[in-house]
């Protein structure tokens, strides 16, 4: 179990109430003693009654105190979400408990109570009910657990959207767009001017949208890609160039949407591109489909104005809504990052 799921135990369990249902449980498995008391206390010399009051507490004490501490075993120290295992163990500590009060009630003046087929049964009962218990409560954190990261990718999604926008919708992003366009103007190259101002727009729509979207498929990626790239490689007048090796049948594959936007930032931000520093960066599917974005390293004189938070964000949204890492890998010369893909073709993109 988690740190935060024992935490969030100890936090929520009043050890008064956890008592009180310890108690009343041990009431229900010493069920029949308590309705037998009477009667024997009838058949009983008067001599013996003090003798068998006191051991009459001491089983429901007893009781009280082992389901009580069967309990919080269950929900605090053991994190397994196999019951037969859970019960094992349960059953152990159960065991060396009987034979403590085996011994006690040996050395009492209740020898009657030592290897009775109730006495096991109670103790069986007990074990029963305390992992069922631990199990449930188990099965209840680990839901709400689930709920929490939901809500923190909810949270994530809304910070990457955010981000996305910050990083790409803001003057300097307007500037760099508009210059690359002003170029073209300044050349009368209109058919390209033309084509940059297409590509320009499928961006903004795209990432306009991408609050609408979960996983989307790579080829739907790659078409918002593509019309990025244009306009960077328009940018770096052609110094900056990408290389797509994916084949078609591949294209359904998914990832989480706008995936590339943060690691295409990772090139440019950390990078020095220029005519002695040409940018070539390598988009394919590895042996184990990941799909690996590569780039050779020309770092900065200076260092670049991040916060670095791209990267990790991006990790923490693969790991959400597709429970797999991303790898990053570094020799010094190249930087590459691997993005695990879902093969679930017929997964709702919107999901």
């Amino acid at each position: 179990m988690s740190r935060n799921n024992i935490y969030f135990l100890e936090k929520n369990t009043n050890p008064y109430k956890l008592l009180l249902i310890s108690l009343v449980i041990a009431l229900f498995v010493t069920y029949l003693n308590i309705a037998c008391f009477s009667w024997d206390l009838k058949h009983l010399d008067q001599s013996e009654h003090t003798a068998y009051i006191s051991f009459f507490i001491f089983r429901l004490v007893y009781f009280t105190l082992l389901i009580l501490l069967l309990t919080r075993y269950n929900l605090q120290k053991i994190d397994t979400p196999v019951f037969a295992k859970r019960l094992f163990r349960t059953i152990l500590y159960t065991g060396i408990a009987y034979l403590i009060y085996v011994c006690i009630s040996y050395l009492s003046s209740s020898r009657a109570d030592c290897f009775t087929g109730l006495l096991l049964f109670q103790f069986f009962v007990a074990c029963i009910i305390c992992t069922f218990l631990g199990y449930a409560t188990f099965l209840i954190t680990q839901q709400r657990s689930k709920e929490k990261e939901i809500e923190q990718l909810k949270i994530e999604n809304l910070q990457s959207r955010c981000d996305a926008l910050t990083n790409q919708i803001n003057p300097h992003f307007f500037f760099n767009s508009l210059n690359g366009l002003t170029s073209l103007i300044r050349k009368k190259n209109e058919e390209n001017a033309l084509e940059y101002v297409n590509k320009m727009s499928d961006v903004f729509r795209y990432i306009l949208q991408s609050d609408k979207k979960g996983l989307v498929t790579l080829g739907e990626e790659m078409q918002f890609v593509r019309a990025f790239f244009y306009m960077m490689e328009i940018r770096f007048a052609n110094k900056l160039v990408f290389n797509f090796q994916i084949a078609e049948e591949n294209k359904d594959l998914k990832l989480p949407v706008l995936s590339l936007l943060p690691l295409i930032d990772n090139v440019v931000v950390h990078n020095t591109i220029d005519s002695e520093h040409k940018m070539d960066v390598q988009i394919c599917l590895s042996p184990e489909l990941e799909l690996s974005v590569s780039n050779p390293l020309y770092p900065k004189l200076s260092p670049p104005n991040t916060n670095g938070t791209g990267l990790k964000n991006l990790e923490n949204r693969f790991l959400l809504l597709m429970n797999k890492k991303i790898r990053v890998k570094n020799d010094g010369k190249r930087f590459t990052v691997y993005l695990p893909l879902k093969m679930d073709k017929y997964e709702n993109t919107d999901s």
